[in-house]
């Protein structure tokens, strides 16, 4: 029997299962659909659709580097302990080294091959839903190159090598040994990591979120009826102090308290005799910006037992 598109479609709908599980499903029994279905309910696959709809805020950031260029890759889950699950654990590796390699955007990752399955990427994560018993998303990933010099990474709350919370790379370009350059080069990355910049340079920073604090700080001291050359002062003072707050070279380290990032770099340059410029960073926190509803159990034993 010759398979149709919307036949794929259809068990599609009705297990939740990947359109080449969906194929193959039909392929294997002869097109008939409910011995599809019970087929893909076997291998675990038809119960898939049922876990997507759960919100998935845990999971793993992890980071690779190789020769000069490294990623960082958010992969959720429903649950913290999933993330210390063997298998979940060697899925975010090799998604990292195989974006890592091929230069993919999410998308097109879910669309390479797994190694050593004969699935996709994409195939791989449905049957590790199935297998495991939770809900997972590739989430969004981030790449950092550097010509000379080196990247450097920090993981948050490590769970495995390269695997954490938190994960942050920072690019330094020198033509200082990495050896020298990974001590400033961690340190920054463990800044980075304790302050969440939102840009490099002033320069960097994104203009609109420049406008609207101007905006809210001018509007905060016209409000206080000072004099306009007064109100002009006291914006630029506290847009400086804005600027120290979410800009990295702007930032004052936090291992000693006292000295700007940039000021960091150019001591460590003045010091070895080297150029050294810090060229890039990427930092991804687990979770970050996913709306997770909160339980409280208390009130819900409570409610229930009032019912009672």
């Amino acid at each position: 029997m010759s398979l149709t598109a919307s036949m794929v479609k259809e068990l599609r709908e009705k297990s939740g299962a990947g359109m080449m599980d969906c194929k193959k499903a039909l392929t294997e029994n002869n097109g008939q659909m409910e011995e599809a279905i019970d087929w893909l309910r076997k291998k675990g696959l038809a119960s898939v659709s049922k876990k997507s709809g759960r919100v998935a805020a845990e999971g793993l950031v992890g980071i690779t580097i190789k020769n000069n260029s490294g990623i960082i890759l958010e992969i959720n889950s429903e649950t913290d302990f999933v993330a210390r699950n063997e298998i979940f654990q060697n899925f975010v590796k090799t998604c990292c080294e195989l974006a890592l390699s091929n230069k993919s955007d999410v998308e097109s990752l879910k669309s390479l091959a797994y190694p050593d399955s004969g699935r996709t990427v994409e195939q791989e994560l449905a049957n590790n839903i199935a297998t495991i018993g939770e809900n997972m998303n590739i989430r969004r990933l981030e790449f950092l190159d550097v010509n000379e010099g080196g990247l450097f990474s920090y993981i948050h709350n490590n769970v495995a090598d390269g695997l954490g919370r938190l994960g942050v790379l920072v690019a330094l370009e020198s033509k200082l040994g990495m050896d020298d350059l990974s001590t400033i080069g961690k340190q920054i990355a463990m800044h980075i990591a304790a302050t969440s910049p939102k840009s490099l340079s002033i320069e960097d920073l994104d203009k609109n979120i420049v406008d609207r604090e101007r905006q809210v700080l001018t509007d905060q001291a016209i409000a206080s009826g000072k004099p306009k050359e007064i109100a002009d002062k006291i914006v630029e003072g506290r847009m400086h102090k804005f600027f120290q707050e979410v800009v990295l070279n702007e930032q004052i380290s936090v291992l000693d308290g006292e000295t700007k990032i940039k000021d960091v770099v150019k001591k460590h340059a003045n010091e070895t005799g080297f150029d050294i410029k810090l060229k890039g960073f990427k930092i991804i926190k687990l979770g970050d910006g996913i709306e997770v509803e909160e339980t409280n159990f208390a009130e819900e034993v409570a409610a229930t037992a009032s019912k009672n």
